[in-house]
């Protein structure tokens, strides 16, 4: 696979992990219990679901070369840095005793939506040095 392909392809992977991440507490609490736990943190990560979202139709955009290019990297860049900076500072500020019932199943979430959030920065990131913009 060429590398202007697989890198908005990761990054598609690592969007769809987010989005995976952010539904997994609903998967096992209930949503209003969910809805306190994302609304303890500093900012709640729904808003990085949705740069989520919205990068995997740039990052397909910039892989199928149906927008420009650069732009696509520039774009995917920074929603890419902001879904990582939104997760991050969710990790570090959000309280899982707020949760009840199996709490103790989601103490980890955070961090592993921390981490996941990772691949589509990373990824844009990638898309952008192979393109030599960085």
């Amino acid at each position: 696979m060429d590398r202007t392909k697989a890198a908005p392809t990761l990054g598609i992977v690592g969007c769809l992990l987010v989005l995976a991440a952010l539904v997994w507490p609903y998967l096992q609490e209930t949503a209003s219990s969910v809805s306190t736990y994302y609304g303890s943190g500093a900012v709640t990560p729904l808003a990085a679901g949705l740069l989520a979202f919205v990068s995997i139709i740039v990052f397909a955009a910039g892989r199928e070369e149906r927008s420009d290019p650069a732009l696509v990297a520039g774009a995917a860049l920074v929603f890419g840095l902001f879904i990582l900076v939104i997760d991050v500072s969710f990790a570090l500020t959000a309280r899982v005793d707020v949760i009840g019932g199996n709490a103790a199943s989601l103490t980890y979430q955070r961090w592993v939506l921390a981490a996941v959030s990772i691949v589509p920065a990373g990824s844009a990131a990638w898309y952008a040095r192979t393109l030599g913009l960085l």
